[in-house]
């Protein structure tokens, strides 16, 4: 096939057929509707999760998608190595990784503590990092991947309350123009979100309020996202559709980083 017709006949669908996933922090919140919308893509699911989601599993299995659990800790590199090596083995490759698992404490910069920044630092950046090496390496070995770091809003400008989250998201943009510069050779694309405020259930707990109205104030589009938004950006970067895409960080935040 001619490379203009390999990469300019994709399917418009934005289909995952036949596409192995792995999506950290999938047994709830963001991460949770990012598997199970591509699983509705056609893509097998793979979740990493301190807990595995009986909910998912269900949700996946019931579509006819094959679907597989690891219970770890993302802060263990053990857990990591393990958890790509149960599914190369049962798989046999893996196409696609959504680093979405993360935390997030904040705290005014002079009352900053050494247990907030560790633990973010931990499983925001490091983990995500990770992760990102041993999937990234195994993709090397098998012509390609995609790989889709969810950060924030928060690591593109500065918030207040956010001297820990937002250092750890502004380290995941960076980490993700670091490898899609070094792997682009490899078939291999590396690509941020950046939400804004996104109303799961934790969400909506926080921002259903005076505090949140008052937010909603600042943003052009005068309204804050759902998870739904965060996985139609991570399907689109995972399919072929977006095989260009390399490096990017797509902000999905209603405009609010432009002003």
């Amino acid at each position: 096939m001619e490379e203009s017709n390999k990469y300019r006949n994709f399917n418009e669908d934005f289909s995952l057929e036949g596409k192995t996933a792995i999506v950290t922090g999938a047994s709830n919140g963001i991460g949770i509707e990012i598997a199970k919308m591509f699983a509705r893509k056609g893509a097998d699911i793979v979740c990493f999760d301190l807990n595995d989601s009986e909910e998912l599993k269900e949700y996946v299995t019931g579509l006819g998608r094959k679907y597989l659990s690891y219970a770890g800790d993302l802060t263990v590199t053990g857990d990591i190595q393990a958890a790509v090596d149960m599914t190369i083995e049962t798989f046999g490759k893996i196409d696609v990784l959504v680093n979405c698992a993360g935390i997030g404490f904040l705290e005014m910069a002079d009352e900053s503590t050494e247990k907030v920044w560790d633990m973010t630092m931990a499983v925001n950046l490091t983990g995500s990092t990770r992760m990102a090496l041993a999937v990234g390496k195994t993709m090397i070995n098998n012509g390609g991947g995609s790989i889709i770091n969810i950060a924030s809003q928060a690591g593109v400008v500065a918030l207040e309350r956010h001297l820990a989250y937002g250092t750890a998201k502004a380290g995941i943009i960076q980490m993700t123009k670091q490898l899609a510069l070094e792997w682009g050779q490899y078939n291999i694309r590396v690509n941020a979100v950046s939400p804004t405020i996104i109303l799961t259930r934790m969400g909506e707990m926080n921002w259903n309020n005076e505090k949140g109205e008052a937010f909603k104030k600042t943003i052009p589009s005068r309204r804050f996202g759902y998870p739904e938004e965060v996985a139609a950006c991570a399907v689109y970067l995972a399919s072929d559709a977006a095989s260009l895409f390399n490096g990017a960080n797509l902000v999905l935040d209603g405009g609010f980083t432009i002003c």
